[in-house]
């Protein structure tokens, strides 16, 4: 048996099987929308490696654009849909600036991809006010003088927004554990920290003791 001829892997694909493919591959146009493989018995969709279509549904509205697979959330919302509030500074999942919700949960936008946010409820910074009146998140942060630069800012208000709606009371131990994903070089953390408190109290106003330092 040639060198050509050896089975790769035991798998029964030798690598001249696999040269030809590769080949086929290569001289394959990229082609919008995905294809359809069998993987393990079942059909799995696989997209690449040109653009496809997606369809988001962003802050209550359905969108849509064409990205290659490779692109991230945060580079749709920015480059794709114009919305800008979330914003790419580590672009590593560390400092927070890109948090959107998803589902209800806060997440770096950074580190999903685009076509595997299809079907899902997202949330950005632009959707959080109701016409022309500010959330109570928002609000409490102009109050308390929460930003300084402003550009870790649309982060912190939806990573605050996304922890009181599921912590509608919180200790300020509780808030400071609670927004550790987020980090801001101005050091504004005792301004967000109450503004949480102050939001907290206007959403649930029969909370006792309203604004809490921590």
């Amino acid at each position: 048996m040639s060198d050509d001829d050896e089975k790769v892997g035991g798998s029964g694909f030798s690598r001249r099987d696999f040269l030809k493919v590769g080949g086929i591959s290569l001289a394959t146009p990229l082609v919008l929308g995905h294809r359809v493989v069998k993987a393990a018995g079942a059909d799995v969709k696989v997209f690449g490696p040109g653009k496809a279509p997606i369809e988001l549904m962003i802050n209550g509205k359905k969108m849509t654009a064409s990205v290659e697979p490779r692109v991230t959330l945060l580079e749709a919302l920015r480059h794709e849909l114009d919305i800008t509030g979330a914003k790419r500074v580590c672009d590593r999942a560390t400092c927070g600036a890109c948090t959107v919700i998803v589902d209800g949960n806060p997440v770096y936008s950074c580190t999903v991809l685009a076509i595997e946010a299809q079907g899902k409820t997202i949330t950005t910074v632009e959707g959080l006010m109701t016409g022309d009146k500010l959330h109570p998140v928002q609000q409490a942060f102009v109050d308390n003088d929460a930003q300084q630069c402003g550009f870790c800012t649309p982060g912190f208000v939806v990573a605050c927004k996304a922890f009181l709606d599921k912590n509608p009371n919180p200790t300020p131990e509780q808030v400071k554990r609670g927004l550790g994903g987020n980090l801001c070089r101005c050091g504004t953390y005792m301004g967000v920290r109450a503004a949480v408190q102050q939001a907290a109290s206007v959403q649930n106003p029969e909370q006792k003791g309203g604004r809490r330092n921590g």
